[in-house]
This record gives structure tokens, C-alpha cells and sequence, in this order.
């Protein structure tokens, strides 16, 4: 079977590791590629190549100051991600609430053998 294009859909273009860290690079504020390079300690031909694949999926938007290039998340492209991983979320919340439950027994079970081996010892 063969792979997707990186650029078909946003699951694929966040596949690549050097894409989400200039996604969590831009998550707190706009950066130019100069930044991203500095910050993220990639050439600038890489820098500019992750983020034509993060545009043509609008994961990312740009914006002309002057002659640079200023890049921001477009949170709304991530949504279909958000909702894949939210599934997982409260899967997870169930299976270690259970595991708290179990937890919270096993300590309790200690001091109830506890008591009643003090209970046998007195009679």
C-alpha cells in the first residue's frame, strides 16, 4: 500500500517530527523562517519546506511584514487531530480512574488484615 502525500491531509504533514516542532515553535506567537531556523536548529531550506507543507494544509498562516514572512497556527486545522486524540483521551481517564479504584482498595486491605489480625491477637 502505498503512503500518502504529505500534503493530502493534516494527519500525514504532522507525521513528520521537524513539523510539529515548528508547530510548537509558532503555538505561543508568530515567527519568521529566520526564527524558526535559529530556535529549532534547521537549515533554512528545511525550515521553508515544513512550512509549505504545513500551508498547503492550513495548518499554518503567513503574513507579509515587509519582506519577511510572519507564521502563526491556524488552531482550526488542528481540530481533526484534537478529536482522533480526544477519543484516546477519555478512554485513558476511564482506564486509570478504574486504576485508582484498584489502588485505593489495595491500600485498604492492608489495614483491614491489619485490624483484624490485632482483633485475633486480643482474644
Amino acid at each position: 500500500m502505498s503512503r500518502a502525500a504529505t500534503t493530502t491531509d493534516v494527519f500525514n504533514a504532522v507525521a513528520e517530527a521537524s513539523r510539529r516542532d515548528i508547530l510548537m515553535a509558532i503555538g505561543d506567537g508568530e515567527a519568521g523562517v529566520g526564527d524558526l531556523v535559529e530556535r529549532l536548529h534547521l537549515t533554512q531550506p528545511q525550515v521553508s519546506k515544513h512550512l509549505a507543507v504545513l500551508r498547503q494544509v492550513n495548518l499554518v498562516r503567513c503574513r507579509a511584514v515587509g519582506r519577511e514572512r510572519r507564521y502563526t497556527v491556524n488552531g482550526t486545522a488542528l481540530k481533526p487531530i484534537h478529536d482522533w486524540v480526544s477519543a484516546f483521551e477519555q478512554q485513558w481517564n476511564l482506564r486509570l480512574d478504574r486504576l485508582d479504584d484498584v489502588l485505593a482498595e489495595m491500600q485498604q486491605q492492608p489495614t483491614q488484615q491489619h485490624r483484624s489480625s490485632q482483633q485475633q491477637e486480643k482474644s
